[in-house]
């Protein structure tokens, strides 16, 4: 793909591509910006298996994660997007559309996130209308849960694991 999907303000919204491998490691690198995401570590390997799951969404269902950089330039400042995603604990986050974003520290308190979900939503519902959307949110994430409430989730549940609570999170389809 030679051009974005499609741009905001301030962000071009790409399909990922092997050429982002580094960017992600970059991002995931930064041990504040996967505070909320689990206890695992990252590198090379899992951030490779990460922009394969990212493609894999898009190849499989026709959606998936955006790697979102600053319009007009190279800059990746995160991901987010509608993806595929089966969690493996039911509560209507297996076989379902999830939304996701994570971005770098430089970009927060700034609405970035907040632009990147609203478009990737947009860009879902017209693709893809009538579908309900879920999402988790780690319990102690305040700000990502401020962002899921912008959009209009609301919470369904809760699940329990080794890295603490995640707030279950749902958008019925407009």
């Amino acid at each position: 793909m030679t051009a974005p999907v499609f741009s905001t303000e301030r962000l071009d919204l790409w399909r990922p591509a092997a050429r982002d491998h580094a960017a992600l490691i970059a991002l995931l690198g930064d041990e504040e910006v996967r505070h909320h995401l689990g206890s695992r570590p990252t590198d090379a390997v899992e951030e490779f298996n990460r922009l394969c799951r990212n493609a894999g969404s898009w190849a499989l269902y026709g959606y998936g994660t955006f790697v979102c950089r600053e319009r007009g330039t190279d800059d990746v400042l995160g991901i987010c997007g509608v993806f595929h995603s089966w969690r493996g604990f039911a509560q209507g986050l297996d076989d379902t559309p999830e939304i996701g974003w994570i971005f770098a520290r430089r970009t927060w308190g700034k609405g970035i996130a907040s632009e990147a979900a609203r478009a990737s939503l947009a860009w879902f519902d017209a693709t893809f209308p009538g579908r309900r959307v879920a999402c988790m949110v780690n319990d102690t994430n305040l700000p990502s849960l401020a962002v899921a409430a912008k959009l209009g989730f609301a919470r369904y549940g809760e699940h329990a694991d080794d890295d603490g609570t995640l707030i279950l999170l749902e958008r019925p389809g407009p």
